[in-house]
């Protein structure tokens, strides 16, 4: 992000900023005036390019962008610079001799006066927007149109700014999964009719949640009752519908498992599964293969997207023995027709026969 932003400020600099803030000749009196205006245009100007210039990187990591940064900039910024930094440096200065506590009491009400910008810029209607998560090649194209805008001087660089709005409406208008399954198998978020996540959980990790619901740009927090709707629970296990009816089962014992595989479509459990269960399974050995997952809906079956995918081998996660057997799809399995034994029954069989 600051390598975009520095960046932008170039791109900035190179269509000339400075020559549009240029300070006009005349008296001293209006140049003073001239001075003020023309500083606070400029910091208008920075703020407003490294924001948008950042703007693709926070999306991505954070899933939401803040239209009201340049505000925060403008009341927090010169506050930073005339106080902030030369009290904390002189601080560090005379910490030596003990002469220290000054700086930092003077620190400190500049770094108050900062949180309190930033709780009044927060508190805005409309001051935080949700975006929702999307792949690295958006990315990786705006980043593209950021570069050729920041780095080219001919009017080829406008295209760039084609680049990087195909790139954000590429990101906006990316798929969200149905299904997610987190990597120890406890939690799993299936998307209902309403279009909303709904929660099976069987332990209280909050930062999981507050994840999965931040990716979706889903407001509610992680403790909200409503996050459970539809979700029927019993000492066995949960279970859930998808948009389509069809139900999620997590399955806790094994007792359940015999249930679970004939009604619910695809079933989630940390124990083996039967090898005749006929719903689509995510089990245990497949979690321990491929660890969290997110299943997109294609047809009657799903596409994975799994942290550990096949032929993943990090450096700081060797792929282990066995691991990425799993395929990057769930289908439904095939029933085989039975074949019906026409033998007769004793009781049909004449003194002829």
């Amino acid at each position: 992000m600051s390598f975009a932003a520095t960046l932008g400020l170039v791109a900035l600099v190179q269509i000339g900023m400075p020559n549009l803030f240029a300070s006009p000749d005349n008296s001293a009196t209006a140049r003073i005036a001239m001075w003020g205006g023309r500083e606070i245009a400029m910091l208008f100007m920075a703020s407003l390019i490294a924001g948008l210039a950042t703007t693709p990187y926070a999306a991505f990591h954070f899933h939401r962008v803040t239209p009201f940064g340049v505000l925060a900039n403008l009341g927090a910024m010169p506050v930073v610079s005339a106080l902030v930094m030369p009290a904390g440096l002189l601080g560090l200065l005379a910490a030596p001799f003990g002469l220290d506590s000054v700086f930092w009491w003077l620190m400190g009400i500049g770094i108050e006066w900062m949180v309190a910008v930033s709780r009044w810029v927060a508190a805005l209607p409309g001051a935080v927007g949700r975006i929702p998560a999307f792949g690295i090649a958006p990315l990786i194209a705006a980043s593209l149109g950021i570069i050729v805008l920041g780095l080219l001087r001919t009017p080829l660089r406008w295209s760039g700014a084609l680049v990087l709005l195909a790139a954000i409406l590429w990101g906006l208008s990316a798929r969200q999964p149905d299904i997610l399954i987190a990597g120890d198998g406890a939690s799993v978020a299936v998307r209902g009719r309403d279009g909303y996540l709904h929660l099976i959980r069987t332990n209280k990790d909050s930062f999981l949640l507050k994840e999965w619901l931040a990716a979706d740009a889903d407001p509610r927090d992680a403790g909200r009752a409503s996050l459970a709707d539809g979700v029927s629970c019993d000492e066995s296990g949960c279970v859930t519908p998808l948009a389509d009816g069809r139900l999620v089962a997590l399955a806790l014992r094994v007792d359940a498992l015999a249930d679970d595989c004939s009604r619910a479509a695809l079933v989630v459990t940390t124990r083996p599964a039967p090898p005749d269960c006929a719903a689509m399974v995510v089990d245990r050995q497949r979690l321990a293969s491929q660890s969290a997952l997110a299943l997109t809906q294609r047809g009657d079956g799903f596409v994975v997207q799994a942290v550990r995918a096949r032929g993943t081998s990090r450096p700081w996660l060797p792929a282990g023995a066995g691991e990425g057997d799993f395929d990057g799809s769930l289908a439904p399995k095939s029933t085989a027709p039975r074949i019906k034994d026409a033998t007769p029954a004793d009781t049909d069989l004449q003194a002829d026969d």
